[in-house]
């Protein structure tokens, strides 16, 4: 048992941490945890000596752990008739479209391309948490027929790419076409469902068999790392639920986003191989 820990203590404590750290953040700013999840366990995958399918088990693991903080939050907003399961119906077929296609791409791209991608898009969601604002619109509702295919297969295509869920361009959306903050929040947690799922099995098809991959993966997911973030995320989702009716919004929002452009920039610069 001695020996186990000093082996596998250092990552156990990380995943929890990871797994509680992605917990608040989603319950305290309505996003998926993804943004957090992925750089924990790119950072520490890489630093075991896994290099080359790090970013690949990092996204592909936070993607399973989305499947069921989503389902506990969607059903929690259900309760409360804040989910509007026509918009859930309408684009869950091609936001799971593109999840597979996304995961499918990333099976193709190389750990600095998946790196690189990553963190310019998470340049790009810092910019949005700090300086987005759900007054702002496009439209009054919601985008139909092909406008609504094209966009939901890019939302599953990039959410796939980066390990995340619905939240993140989920809201954006829905609130740039009309949707009230609250439903968007609440619907959007259905987004996640559509995206973690087909993503997650994706990913075990494409990375079955892979070399270099960490113990008891599955191919992209690795299973404990699953299991112990899904665990502690769904335990601490609540927590900044109550904590976000306590604090300065505003000001937490702010220094999230400057840790994102921190995190971001990190990435980028593995990705350039400096």
């Amino acid at each position: 048992m001695t020996e186990f820990f000093s082996q596998y203590g250092v990552m156990i404590a990380s995943l929890i941490a990871a797994g509680l750290f992605a917990g608040l953040v989603a319950g305290l700013f309505g996003i998926g945890g993804g943004a957090v999840i992925v750089p924990v366990l790119f950072f520490l995958l890489d630093g075991m000596g896994y290099t080359e399918t790090a970013m690949h088990v990092a996204v592909a693991t936070s993607l399973s752990t989305i499947i069921l903080t989503s389902v506990r939050s969607v059903m929690a907003h259900h309760g409360h008739g804040a989910v509007d399961w026509s918009i859930i119906r309408g684009w869950a077929p091609w936001i799971m479209l593109g999840a597979v296609c996304g995961i499918g791409l990333s099976g193709l791209m190389s750990k600095r391309m998946l790196l690189g991608l990553f963190g310019a898009l998470l340049f790009l969601l810092a910019a949005q948490i700090s300086f987005g604002r759900p007054s702002w619109r496009l439209a009054d509702r919601m985008p139909e027929g092909v406008a609504r295919a094209g966009a939901g297969t890019a939302v599953g295509v990039l959410s796939a790419l980066m390990g995340i869920g619905g939240g993140t361009f989920g809201v954006s959306l829905m609130t740039l076409f009309g949707t009230p903050i609250h439903r968007a929040v609440a619907t959007a947690a259905g987004w996640g469902v559509a995206i973690g799922l087909p993503g997650a099995i994706a990913a075990i098809f494409v990375g079955w068999g892979r070399d270099g991959l960490p113990p008891l993966s599955a191919g992209f997911v690795n299973l404990p790392a699953f299991l112990l973030i899904s665990t502690f995320t769904v335990l601490m989702a609540p927590v900044g639920a109550a904590l976000a009716h306590k604090l300065h919004a505003d000001r937490l929002r702010k220094l999230f986003g400057l840790l994102l452009v921190v995190v971001a920039g990190r990435m980028l610069w593995q990705a350039s191989g400096l």
